[in-house]
C-alpha cells in the first residue's frame, strides 16, 4: 500500500509565498475587525486592533535588546493575553520563541536555557522564582527578563511587561522571513523521557490552520474557543491561537489548571460573559468532568464542537459525554513533531473507539518491524507524511534521523487499520506494546476495558517480567471517590470482555497516575517504579 493509496484528497489550498511571516499573516487576516475580541483572560479583553499594535511593539522591544534574527527567546508564561503578544511579537521580528511548560522544575528550565541559548526570557510573575533558580544553576547568560504580571518588586535586571511594551514604537513591517525559515520551538512533553527541542517553521502552523482548523473542524469567526490544553503545547497552540485567529474567532484563556471546577466556570460564561461553543480537552479531563458532582446540565452550556487529543479516547467515555451534552467528542491524534492533528474523527462522522481517518492533506502508513506495510487488522508503527512536519530536533542529529525519514515522520505509536471503513484504532505507544505469550497486547485496550467498570476512574497498564523472564500485564487503577472494587473483581471483569490472555495478572490501586501537564499518562514512570521495587 503506497502513500498515494492512503492519502485523502487534499483541499485546494494556496501555499505560502516565498516571503511569509506567520505573525504578519494572522494580523493581516484580522485587519478588518479591529474592535472584535481576540483574547479574553481573567483580567480583561484584548481586541484584534490592540493585539496588532502590541505585537509590533513587542517585536520592536525585543530587537532593541540586540537580539538577532533567528536567535531564541524563552517563553515561560501562563495562558493570558500577554502570551499571544509575546509569541507573535517574537515571530514578527524574525526571532524564535521557545514556548515551554509552566509546570516544570528549575533543573528543567536550566537545561532549556542552555539547550536553546535563549537571549531573553518572557516570564509570568508566578514562574519567576523557578526561572531565577534555573538561571543560578545555568552557565548560560540571559540578557533580559521581561515579567508579565509580577507578584513582587522586580530586580534591576528584570523589566515589567507592560512598561516594556509601551516603551516601544511599533515596528512598521515584519521580518522578511519565508515559510521554511525557523519560526518557533516546542519541547516534546516528555511522556517517554528527556524533552527534545522541536523546531517548526513559519509555514507549518499555516498548514495546520488550513487543513485541520478550517477543513476538518470548520471553525468560523462566530466561534468562541476555549482549550484545556495550554498554549505551550502543540495541541493548545493550534486550539487557542493559530486556529481561532486564522478565522477571526474569539479565544478564552485561562491561567489556572484545567480542573473540572475551572473548566465549568468558563463553560457557564464566568469569564467575560461569553460561553465557549468550541472546547478542546483530553480524555483524562473528560473523565474527571463526567465524574464531578457539579457537572453542568446540557441546557446550561453552549457547546457545538468538542475536540480531544493527547491520548486515545475510550469509546465508553465519548458515548457518556455525548449522551449527557448531546455533542460528540471529535477524537484525533497529533504530535509535537507534526504540530497538530493528522488523524481524526470528523464532527459529522464519529466512530468511538477509533481515532478516525487521515486529515485531508496528510498520508499515513502502518509498517511492520521490517518496514513493510502491514495488512488491515494488524498493528503497525504509524508513519505520517504531511506539510506541517518539524524541521528537526535541535542539537540531536541521531534522533532527528530516526524520526524524520525522507518526508515521513515516525510517530512512535502503533495503530491498526479497520477494513470495514478505513478508520484507524490506537494500539498503544511503540514502546508500550506488550507481547504476552507471543501475542501483542495493547495496553490501551486493557485500560479502555477497565475504565468501563463503574468503580474505575482511570487505569494504566504496563508490562512486568515474571520469575520466568516472561512479560505479563500489570494494571494501575484509580478508583472513583467513594467507590470500592477488589483486584479479583476487576480481573474477572476484564476476562469477561477480552481474550483471556489480555487480562492484567496484577492490579495495584493508586490515588492518582503520573501524568504530563497535557494529561498524558507517563507509563515510563510506572515502569521505573516497578524496576526500583524489584
Amino acid at each position: 500500500m503506497t502513500a498515494a493509496d492512503l492519502a485523502p484528497t487534499a483541499p485546494d489550498i494556496t501555499p505560502p509565498g516565498a516571503r511569509f511571516n506567520f505573525a504578519q499573516h494572522l494580523l493581516t487576516a484580522n485587519a478588518q475587525r479591529p474592535a472584535k475580541a481576540a483574547f479574553i483572560d481573567d483580567l480583561g479583553t484584548l481586541s484584534y486592533g490592540q493585539l496588532d499594535e502590541r505585537v509590533r511593539r513587542m517585536g520592536a522591544g525585543l530587537r532593541t535588546l540586540g537580539i538577532k534574527r533567528e536567535e531564541r527567546v524563552l517563553l515561560l508564561m501562563q495562558d493570558c493575553n500577554d502570551w499571544p503578544v509575546s509569541f507573535l511579537g517574537a515571530l514578527y521580528a524574525g526571532l524564535v520563541p521557545v514556548a515551554v511548560n509552566t509546570l516544570l522544575t528549575a533543573d528543567d528550565y536550566a537545561y532549556m536555557l542552555e539547550h536553546s541559548r535563549a537571549q531573553a526570557v518572557l516570564v509570568s510573575g508566578a514562574q519567576l522564582p523557578a526561572l531565577v533558580a534555573a538561571m543560578v544553576k545555568s552557565d548560560h547568560e540571559v540578557h533580559k527578563v521581561i515579567v508579565s504580571r509580577p507578584l513582587a518588586p522586580l530586580h534591576p535586571a528584570e523589566v515589567e511587561f507592560e512598561a516594556f511594551v509601551q516603551g516601544q514604537a511599533p515596528l512598521a513591517k515584519c521580518a522578511g522571513t519565508g515559510p521554511d525559515d525557523p519560526g518557533f520551538w516546542l519541547y516534546s512533553s516528555g511522556s517517554t523521557g528527556r524533552p527534545k527541542g522541536t523546531v517548526h517553521s513559519h509555514g507549518n502552523p499555516y498548514w495546520t490552520c488550513e487543513l485541520y482548523g478550517k477543513t476538518v473542524l470548520g471553525l468560523t469567526e462566530a466561534d468562541v474557543c476555549f482549550s484545556a490544553a495550554k498554549l505551550f503545547f502543540a495541541y493548545g497552540l493550534g486550539n487557542a491561537l493559530s486556529f481561532p485567529m486564522s478565522v477571526g474567532a474569539t479565544t478564552i484563556l485561562m491561567a489556572e489548571r484545567p480542573t473540572p471546577e475551572a473548566t465549568f466556570k468558563r463553560w457557564l460564561g464566568g469569564i467575560g460573559g461569553l460561553k465557549p461553543n468550541v472546547f478542546y480537552g483530553a480524555p483524562t479531563g473528560f473523565a474527571g468532568m463526567l465524574a464531578h458532582p457539579q457537572l453542568p446540565a446540557r441546557g446550561d452550556v453552549a457547546l457545538r464542537l468538542v475536540s480531544s487529543a493527547g491520548e486515545a479516547l475510550p469509546a465508553e467515555l465519548g458515548e457518556r459525554f455525548q449522551r449527557h451534552f448531546g455533542v460528540h467528542i471529535v477524537d484525533g491524534i497529533g504530535s509535537t513533531e507534526m504540530l497538530h492533528i493528522f488523524l481524526s474523527n470528523l464532527p459529522e462522522r464519529v466512530r468511538y473507539g477509533s481515532t478516525g481517518w487521515p486529515v485531508p492533506g496528510y498520508a499515513v502508513e502502518l509498517r511492520g518491524e521490517a518496514g513493510a506495510a502491514v495488512p488491515d487488522g494488524e498493528p503497525g508503527d504509524l508513519y505520517i507524511h504531511g506539510p506541517s512536519a518539524a524541521m528537526m530536533y535541535w542539537g540531536n542529529r541521531d534522533k532527528t534521523r530516526d524520526t524524520f525519514q525522507g518526508g515521513w515522520t515516525k510517530s512512535g505509536d502503533k495503530y491498526m487499520r479497520n477494513a470495514d471503513d478505513g478508520s484507524y484504532t490506537y494500539s498503544g505507544r511503540s514502546d508500550d506494546m506488550l507481547k504476552v505469550s507471543g501475542i501483542y497486547v495493547s495496553p490501551f485496550e486493557v485500560e479502555a476495558t477497565l475504565v468501563q467498570h463503574p468503580a474505575v476512574l482511570e487505569a494504566a497498564v504496563i508490562g512486568v517480567t515474571d520469575a520466568d523472564g516472561l512479560t505479563k500485564t500489570k494494571a494501575f487503577v484509580v478508583r472513583k471517590a467513594g467507590a470500592t472494587v477488589t483486584e479479583e473483581e476487576l480481573k474477572a471483569f476484564v476476562k469477561d470482555r477480552l481474550a483471556p490472555y489480555k487480562y492484567p495478572r496484577q492490579i495495584e490501586f493508586l490515588d492518582d497516575l503520573p501524568k504530563t501537564a497535557t494529561g498524558k499518562i507517563q507509563r515510563f514512570k510506572l515502569r521505573e517504579k516497578e524496576a526500583s521495587a524489584a
